[in-house]
């Protein structure tokens, strides 16, 4: 169940009240008459269904609430209840199929946005993989694709290609062309710093790698593992089960590549640097298409299970 709090103009709180109580799967309607100063007017509240909280979400905007007063919507953990177990079962589907899009390209503007904090997860995590390359450490790589944001780019694309929202798709855009070269121009000065003590040699980058070497020789492997892990990634933020989105980090070869493809730059292995690159966009590509093939798919299935039969 999801909890609404609405603060609404007083002359639109009959209408919206209305609206709540016609939704099949929304229960607990409270209203509190002029108890909003900020914007001025009453405030409602509701607890509704998973799987009907965003065709409420879209009635609410259609009626101005969220120009005109505000909508905050909050998860919540237990309810006892059997107003809400009846509200659950009355609504159609089931919550774990449903997508709350208004949530969705929320949390996607938030994490696609280019900030000094992606910058340094981005750069952080770039740098650990750098190290990981140099030991032949896969455990190091592990942890750098863990800390790397940049599903939280890959998944706004989806989500603004589906919704149509050039903004979004752009500013994650820029988010990943920008954030990844700014990252390894920093691991680049970061190898030439550890050269300067000794830590990082030409010969330990030369020598064999049989734990990363993976890292620069793409294959179609390499594609269709981060075609798979696209469909997860975006499954696990559109039923919020934020566990699988680590394994998704794990699964995908992109930080460890950015990572490889500087030092192959600063040793001038090129051959290494171009397989990293290309290991990164294939990457990226691949999660991106499945991503949004993913959304386009829970959209189309959502539609289809809600058009009554004739």
């Amino acid at each position: 169940m999801l909890h609404l709090r609405m603060i609404v103009p007083a002359d639109r709180t009959e209408e919206v009240a209305r609206l709540v109580g016609a939704t099949l799967g929304a229960t607990h309607l409270t209203v509190m008459r002029g108890a909003a100063y900020d914007p001025l007017g009453d405030v409602l509240t509701c607890d509704v269904a998973r799987e009907a909280a965003d065709g409420l979400l879209v009635g609410l905007r259609e009626l101005g609430v969220a120009e005109t007063g505000s909508i905050a919507v909050e998860n919540i953990d237990l309810t006892l209840s059997t107003s809400a177990e009846k509200a659950e079962e009355d609504a159609p589907g089931e919550g774990a199929d449903a997508v709350l899009w208004e949530s969705l390209v929320e949390e996607t503007h938030e994490e696609s946005t280019l900030t000094v904090t992606y910058i340094a997860f981005l750069t952080v995590a770039t740098m650990l993989a750098a190290y990981g390359v140099m030991l032949d450490s896969s455990i190091l790589i592990v942890g750098a694709m863990v800390v790397g944001p940049e599903f939280g780019p890959l998944a706004g694309i989806c989500t603004g290609v589906v919704r149509r929202q050039r903004r979004l798709v752009g500013r994650s855009v820029a988010a990943l062309l920008i954030g990844f070269p700014v990252a390894m121009l920093i691991t680049g000065g970061f190898s030439d710093l550890m050269s300067l003590f000794g830590l990082f040699t030409q010969a330990r980058f030369d020598a064999p790698h049989p734990a990363t070497e993976f890292i620069w020789q793409p294959t179609w492997d390499s594609f269709v593992v981060a075609f798979l892990a696209g469909i997860a990634g975006i499954l696990s933020l559109t039923s919020s089960k934020s566990g699988a989105l680590v394994g998704v980090a794990i699964s995908v070869t992109t930080v460890p590549a950015a990572a490889n493809a500087a030092l192959g730059i600063s040793y001038g292995a090129w051959g290494e640097a171009w397989g990293s690159t290309l290991q990164l966009v294939i990457n990226l590509a691949g999660i991106a298409v499945a991503g949004t093939l993913t959304l386009l798919a829970q959209k189309w299935l959502w539609a289809k299970r809600h058009i009554p039969a004739a």
